[in-house]
């Protein structure tokens, strides 16, 4: 089957807005190329569950082709239309089931020596759009904080090496608790701009703030959904499946095979938890993989204003055997963890500078309750140090000030 051979009959199981979207793009989608098509359903069969930021996206992606004359469209396209596709991938689903087709006509596209020639397709028709459609600065300067280093013992270790060069660093804040100045300052500017999904804290832990405006994840409570899921990934690692089959088994699984709540009221979020343990690497066994991976993942796909992120002692490193067999060691490791947290901050700040409005943005890296820190934003000085003492909550209000 081709683009050219679409009907509307085919997006019958689409849920309702996914469903709405391909079939008032029917006509559009028959006219792209089969090259294409595939990535954009993959996008839109998952619609009724994406964030504002990601749904706004594609969106305004199908608009965009919508209003290129004929001639402008097939200029657009036609470095797609030029890769050639083995005959396999017309006998698959790729209506139903749009990320198997991407994820084997990815493999086939390296194996086949096109890969290149899709990324230049790609990065020139997103060029294109960015120019007819420029991405907005948000309604506030962002902000993001990242705590690590709890429990951590003094070592030779020096965190926020690469960070230094890109802001000031503060040697001597005054004691007490980092993290709770932190979460005052993200509830204030929840009040001020209740945005659904544009407030987020990520913790390593426990801790869950029970605030309307702001989207809380803990890595504890999301035990049950680990501990479900490891268990099937521990099946398929004693049955020898292959990575591909595995990979495919977790693509499909649904917040409902993971004893997770259907109100659909909270399906965006349960999709979004599931991801992070389908589609991340080391997210189900570590704590700080999974704040480092969920950092990412919600400031690429929810393009939140205000993040704190929280990074917590993580389980010492085991064999894969041992560890998704439960026998490997549980003992924390917070020396490893302050190296991870140091890490997951710096690409936390690299993230950050992909979004729009990134030059106007603030980060704070902060070793929990120690005097040192990291400010980076127009308020603060490149590669400088700061010696003063000074409270948390005073460094945040030059961190946040318009």
């Amino acid at each position: 089957m081709t683009p050219a051979d679409l009907t509307a009959a085919q997006f019958a199981k689409y849920r309702p807005l996914a469903r709405q979207t391909a079939l008032s793009n029917l006509p559009l989608l028959q006219k792209l190329p089969a090259a294409l098509v595939p990535f954009l359903l993959q996008q839109t069969v998952s619609l009724d569950w994406k964030f504002p930021a990601e749904r706004d996206e594609l969106l305004l992606q199908l608009v965009y082709l919508q209003s290129l004359a004929p001639d402008q469209l097939h200029q657009e396209m036609a470095a797609f239309e030029q890769l050639h596709l083995s005959p396999q991938f017309a006998a698959l689903d790729w209506v139903n089931s749009p990320e198997i087709f991407v994820e084997q006509f990815s493999a086939y596209l390296w194996s086949s020596g096109q890969m290149a020639a899709f990324r230049s397709a790609s990065e020139q028709y997103l060029k294109d759009f960015r120019l007819a459609h420029p991405e907005n600065d948000p309604p506030i300067p962002r902000l993001a904080m990242v705590f690590f280093g709890n429990g951590a013992p003094t070592s030779s270790y020096q965190p926020f090496r690469k960070l230094r060069r890109e802001g000031t660093y503060f040697t001597a804040l005054t004691s007490g608790t980092h993290l709770a100045p932190a979460l005052e300052l993200l509830k204030t500017r929840a009040a001020a701009s209740p945005t659904p999904y544009a407030h987020w804290f990520i913790d390593g832990s426990n801790t869950l703030l029970n605030e309307p405006s702001v989207t809380s994840i803990s890595y504890d409570h999301l035990a049950p959904i680990r501990s479900s899921l490891t268990a099937k990934i521990r099946a398929a690692f004693q049955s020898r499946s292959s990575p591909e089959v595995l990979r495919t088994e977790l693509a499909e699984v649904s917040p409902a095979d993971l004893g997770m709540s259907t109100d659909p009221h909270n399906e965006l979020l349960n999709r979004f938890k599931v991801s992070l343990f389908t589609e991340g690497s080391g997210t189900q066994i570590y704590s700080t993989t999974f704040v480092q991976w969920t950092v990412r993942e919600a400031l690429r796909r929810a393009r939140p204003i205000t993040l704190v992120a929280r990074f917590t002692p993580r389980r010492r490193e085991a064999s894969m055997q041992e560890l998704l067999t439960n026998s490997g060691s549980t003992d924390f490791d917070p020396a490893g963890s302050l190296i991870d947290g140091d890490m997951g901050a710096w690409y936390t700040w690299i993230n950050l500078q992909r979004l729009p409005g990134a030059k106007q943005s603030s980060f704070l890296a902060c070793l929990e309750d120690s005097p040192h820190a990291v400010a980076v934003g127009p308020a603060f000085t490149r590669a400088a140090e700061n010696h003063t003492p000074i409270a948390l909550a005073e460094l945040l209000k030059h961190l946040s000030a318009p």
